[in-house]
This record gives structure tokens, sequence and C-alpha cells, in this order.
């Protein structure tokens, strides 16, 4: 791979990120400051720590610090990694993502107890963005913390997407579809500001709607589970007894959309991964490349994806274009070999070198916003690879099998040898998977 298709595909994924980053996109949306009553900031995700920075700094600024309280929750290590100025009024909380830890609990229990404080006169803003359902994590009377870790990770495990883990999460949960609105109901004002990590952008769906009502029922939830309870047993994690007598619970279904607790808040969606790939789109537009963006809602397993994004680069290299193939949203990874080291990103840029053979005049990227691809969710694991036409003979110089890896769902051991990983540690946002494709003429 050229250095310069190198240089503009790193140059594609930072203009996306920083397209999406609190500091770009928070303040203008941020509500005037409250004339009466105490503001009570609750932030939690992957952009938690960047996103309460900028709250706090706008509102010290109009004046009113001294009625400013709150928290926010990001994922261990992020506070140590964050750059910016630290919020000093609003506390900071960390948890584990993607699956819960006691800490996940405490930071939800300590969310709950300060929206249950806020009375008619305070303002409450909820700053959400992805990584929230797994560091808010306030499980169902009668569930253990470790059921529902367990469930999480199998599920995760056995390939469920966003709207399917949710849908499970939030009939699982006592914070999570709309109970964190439900425990602040005496407060008037409600406001949530969140960064979109999903597919359609659905309010429910982000951070599992902790402050919106639940459209999803008991029963999808355990359709969910139905569907996913054989692949779960094939890898050895099982669906927890604990997790049935919940969803058999009528008293843990969710609030649903007319509930009176809902008139006259406000939702509003300040980053979206659409603007995010538009981004990236204008700069390689700049760079003299034609864009086709296959949007911001594409799933499926990762190498099939990639087997059919490679039919267009094929297409397009054969036509004679220079083109950029953009692409976001959410991929999805059966694991075969769980001690393999990777995430969707990498081996869809695994699957994708594969599938075009050392095509010539071809590079890409794959790599999740949030500067963390896979792994346990810790902020040295890389954000994803590249891939350009000499990957596949330069792993054959190592005498490394591409296809066995990826069989092995081994992806970051060979980006790691090839010097083919991106390493950013956490962006402080999230608006999920970033993937482009450059095509060069013939």
């Amino acid at each position: 791979m050229s250095a310069e298709a190198r240089g503009l595909l790193l140059e594609m994924f930072h203009a996306a990120v920083a397209a999406a980053h609190p500091s770009t996109c928070l303040a203008p949306h941020l509500p005037p400051a409250p004339a009466k009553g105490r503001l009570l900031v609750l932030s939690a995700g992957k952009a938690a720590i960047a996103m309460a920075s900028v709250a706090e700094a706008h509102y010290r600024a109009a004046g009113i610090g001294d009625r400013l309280t709150g928290m926010a929750t990001a994922p261990h290590g992020y506070a140590a990694a964050f750059s910016g100025s630290r919020p000093e009024q609003l506390e900071i909380l960390e948890g584990r993502h993607p699956t819960p830890d006691a800490s996940s609990l405490a930071a939800a229990e300590r969310a709950l107890a300060l929206a249950r404080s806020a009375g008619p006169d305070d303002t409450v803003l909820v700053l959400l963005s992805g990584g929230a359902s797994a560091l808010w994590a306030a499980p169902a009377a009668g569930l253990e913390l470790a059921e529902k870790t367990a469930l999480t990770r199998g599920l995760l495990k056995s390939g469920a997407d966003i709207h399917e883990m949710n849908a499970v999460r939030r009939h699982l949960s006592r914070i999570k579809g709309g109970r964190l609105r439900a425990a602040a109901a005496q407060a008037d004002t409600f406001i949530t500001l969140a960064i979109s990590d999903v597919p359609g952008d659905d309010p429910e769906t982000i951070g599992s709607g902790p402050t919106v009502p639940d459209p999803t029922t008991l029963a999808d939830a355990c359709k969910v589970i139905a569907r996913r309870v054989e692949r779960m047993s094939e890898l050895g994690l099982p669906v927890p007894g604990g997790v049935y007598r919940a969803l058999e619970n009528p008293a843990n279904e969710t609030p649903k959309p007319g509930t009176g607790l809902f008139a006259g808040d406000r939702y509003q969606i300040i980053a979206t991964p659409v603007a995010a790939l538009e981004a990236a789109a204008a700069l390689a537009r700049s760079r003299g490349y034609d864009v086709e963006s296959l949007g911001d809602q594409v799933t499926g397993e990762a190498r099939d994806v990639a087997a059919a994004h490679a039919t267009l680069a094929r297409k397009a290299r054969a036509a004679g274009r220079r083109l950029a193939i953009i692409s976001g949203g959410e991929l999805e990874v059966t694991v075969r070999n769980r001690a393999g080291r990777g995430g969707r990103s990498q081996e869809y840029a695994l699957a994708l070198a594969i599938e075009l053979d050392g095509l010539s005049g071809v590079s890409a990227l794959g790599a999740d916003t949030d500067g963390i691809d896979g792994g346990e969710g810790r902020v040295e694991d890389p954000a994803g690879a590249v891939i350009g036409p000499d990957t596949l003979a330069r792993a054959r110089d190592r005498h490394a099998d591409a296809r066995n890896t990826l069989d092995n769902n081994d992806a970051s051991t060979l980006f790691e040898a090839l010097g083919d990983l991106v390493h950013t540690g956490p962006t402080h946002t999230n608006v999920n998977d970033f993937r482009v494709i450059l095509v060069e003429p013939a």
C-alpha cells in the first residue's frame, strides 16, 4: 500500500471522528441556563467525559456553576486517557464495557439516586453516547449482575445485533427503557442530548433508551433469546436461569409510547453516523475521488459484507473509476475461536483483503469511531486496521495464513505483525463503525 493511500485513509477516519466529537457538536444544542433550581447533568457512554466537560464549561461561563451538579460515567481508563480539561464539579465514574461489572452497577445506582432527587424546579440534562448500556447496569429485581453479564457476553459472541441486544437489556434493567426518566418523575424539565452510534438513530436504541418509552415487549426479548440460545450453548455460554425468570415477570415490562410521563420532554440527536460519513466523503472529494456512500445502516456478518464490498471495488477498478466507497453501520461476527484477538472492523478488513486477493490500486480501512475495536474494551486495544494490494503477500512472507487467521477470528495477531493496526486510543465519541475503500483507476 502506498504511503499516500494509507495517509488518506487515516485522514478520512479522523475527519469522521472529529465531526462527532463533543467539542465540535455539543455546545450549540445545550439548553439555556435555567432561571431557577438545579441543573442536574447525567452523562454516560464513550463520549461521557468530553460531553460533561463541554457542558460544565458552558454553564459555569453562564454563571450557574453553584447550581450545577451531576455525574459522568465512561469506560475504565477513559478518564486517564482524556486530554482535555476534566470536569471539576461533575463527578466522574467508570464502568466496564462491553460487559458491565460492579462499578457499572454502582454508577447506575448513583444515576438513579440523583434522578430521584430532582424536584419540580430542577432541570435534568442527560448526555448519552454509545456504550451507556453497559456503563449503567442496574439488573431487574431478582436478577444477579453476573447473570446479566453472562447473557450480554453470550449475545455478543453469538452475533446478536444492537437491536436484539437492546430489546433484551431494556427488559432486564431498572434504568433502561425509560426507567431513568421514571426515576426523575418529579422534574418538569427533562432534556436528553445524544450522540448516535446506531443505524437509524433510534432514541430507544441509543444507550438502550433510558429516557424514552420502549416500543418493544417482554415477548420480543424472549424471541431474541430463543433465536440465540442454541449458538450460545455451543459457545459454552448458556442463558442463565435468572434471565428467564426476569423475562417471565410482568413487572419488568417497560413504559410504552403514549405514557404521559414523557410529555413535554426534549430529545435531540446532536451527532450521527451519517454526518461523520459525509465529513469523510467531503475530504475524499477534495482529493479528486468520486464518492459512493453505502450509508450508515450496513449490517450483516463482517466477512459477508466484505465480499459484497470487494465486488463493488472490482467493478469500479474495471471501469477505470477513481472512487471512495464509504459505509457505516455495525457488523456482526460469529465467533468460532474464543481465544482469537480482533473485532468486527478488523474481521471486515481481513476478509476484504482475502476477497480482493491482491487487486492492485485498491486499499481500505475498517475502524470503530470510538477508537476501540473488539477485545475487552481496553484503552490500548486497536481501533481497526488498514489493508492494501500487498497485505496477503506480506502475510505470506511471514508464513501467516490469512484465511486460517480469519477462520480463527484472530485478525489482530496478523495485522499487528504487519504493522497495519490503527491505534488512536479512546476518541471520546462514538458514531459506530467507519469503513472506506479507495479505488484508483488502472
